[in-house]
């Protein structure tokens, strides 16, 4: 099987190589600045960029840093598939994606445009995760994680550097968890900002690893599962994270829908549920700090906007 040349962990060195490594293809996504009830935010509008989620960016790093290939496949809840997809597109490589039978077809759909082989298994990401890694290791073919590995984590981490650059008053950043590669990757790129992991109340792998010291599983039940659905958070996003702490905090499926509904009806935002997850931490007032960033990470979803 093919093997990379990405360090065990990555450090914020590794993210500013990836920065400039995915440039050519990824967007640099805006951020808007704006005010509700008094309160100022910033938003990083991530669900603008192509493919309509960050997962592109990991992707693109994982295919250009590691050692070339012609074929990779991978295992996911919708977009970091879309995302390898899409990367291994551009840059002349077959893809096989493995997915969840419930894997919204907001997400299937732009999965079967690109080309890329999609093999449907099981109803959690962790069964599509399981036959897509055996399938890599009995055909000697490389299989790209969606977040336990650290060119995928570096890549995520250029969301961070452009916050730094371009939002360099805020004092914060607020992320969705799942299996923590985005949060770790921005946690290297934010330039020593505070960092806030926002998770689901029913998908809450980082704060459950963070309080046993190590990586555990732990139940999979949120209305954002689909994206933040990781069972166990990532080895390498955890040892990023014990090095680099962050602050986490929960929000409820009832505040995470009713926060989806306020970006589309406040900013014309349709945020699948999983981008819509910092936003309800910091309406909820779960957010520190005087001028924050809220990630929108996605806009993959069949949704909606309620009322």
């Amino acid at each position: 099987m093919s093997t990379t040349t990405a360090p065990a962990v990555p450090t914020a060195t590794d993210v500013r190589a990836a920065a400039e490594r995915i440039a050519p293809y990824a967007r640099r996504t805006p951020v808007m600045r704006a005010e509700i009830d008094g309160r100022p935010l910033t938003l990083k509008l991530e669900h603008l960029q192509r493919t309509g989620a960050f997962k592109l960016r990991g992707a693109l790093n994982a295919l250009l840093g590691g050692a070339p290939t012609d074929r990779v496949i991978t295992a996911s809840g919708g977009n970091h598939g879309l995302g390898v997809a899409t990367a291994a597109s551009m840059l002349g490589v077959h893809a096989t994606v493995y997915v969840p039978e419930t894997v919204p077809e907001a997400k299937a759909a732009p999965l079967m445009d690109t080309g890329a082989e999609i093999v449907r298994v099981g109803e959690e990401f962790a069964v599509a995760a399981e036959a897509a890694l055996a399938r890599a290791e009995s055909e000697g073919v490389r299989y790209l994680h969606a977040y336990d590995d650290a060119l995928v984590v570096a890549g995520q981490g250029t969301l961070g550097l452009e916050i730094a650059a371009d939002a360099p008053e805020c004092d914060t950043i607020a992320v969705a968890v799942g299996g923590g590669g985005l949060i770790a990757g921005v946690r290297l790129g934010a330039g020593g900002r505070r960092v806030v992991g926002v998770e689901p109340e029913g998908c809450r792998s980082l704060g459950a690893a963070l309080e046993a010291g190590h990586p555990v599983r732990t139940p999979v039940d949120s209305v954002a599962s689909s994206a933040l659905g990781a069972a166990t958070i990532g080895r390498v996003p955890f040892e990023v994270l014990r090095a680099n702490p962050v602050t986490t905090t929960l929000v409820s499926d009832a505040e995470i829908i009713s926060a989806q509904t306020r970006l589309w009806q406040d900013f014309r935002i349709a945020a699948e549920p999983a981008a819509a997850v910092p936003f309800a931490a910091w309406l909820a007032g779960r957010v520190p700090g005087d001028n924050p960033c809220l990630v929108v990470c996605g806009a993959n979803a069949d949704w909606r906007p309620h009322g």
